[in-house]
């Protein structure tokens, strides 16, 4: 029997580099716009190991990460199918080159963040400068 139809398992990285600035990548496939580096988990990998491989994929960069930002889970953040996002927060050091599905990968400052951004991304990373600058985390 096929295991029942739910949410897809997806990861994304709000990747702080030296100088307070976050990584965002322009994205190759639609839906268009910017947006944090992340993708599907896949079969038998940990949903640490899928963030560290890609944003590793889709920047370079090897990230160490940090702390849980959230889980996001509306069924209409992603228009392509309802997917379920364990978002972390990592540190890199170097620049971001755009590779697999990121047409480009690039560090912003906080206050001068690309547009658009894609899915729920701009909450995400609302959500993620809160929790760095208070501690104050997204409540369910």
């Amino acid at each position: 029997m096929p295991p029942p139809a739910g949410p897809s398992p997806t990861v994304d990285v709000v990747i702080l580099l030296p100088g307070d600035r976050v990584v965002m990548v322009r994205r190759k496939y639609p839906p268009p716009g910017w947006a944090l580096p992340g993708g599907f988990v896949d079969a038998g990998e940990t949903l640490e190991a899928a963030a560290i491989r890609e944003a590793r994929e889709e920047t370079g960069l090897e990230v160490t990460l940090e702390d849980l930002v959230y889980v996001y889970s509306d069924p209409r953040r992603d228009p392509r199918r309802h997917t379920l996002s364990a978002v972390f927060i990592g540190r890199a050091a170097g620049e971001p080159a755009g590779a697999d599905d990121a047409e480009e990968a690039r560090a912003f400052a906080w206050d001068a963040l690309p547009s658009p951004i894609a899915f729920d991304h701009g909450e995400i990373l609302a959500d993620a400068r809160r929790l760095l600058l208070t501690g104050a985390r997204r409540r369910p």
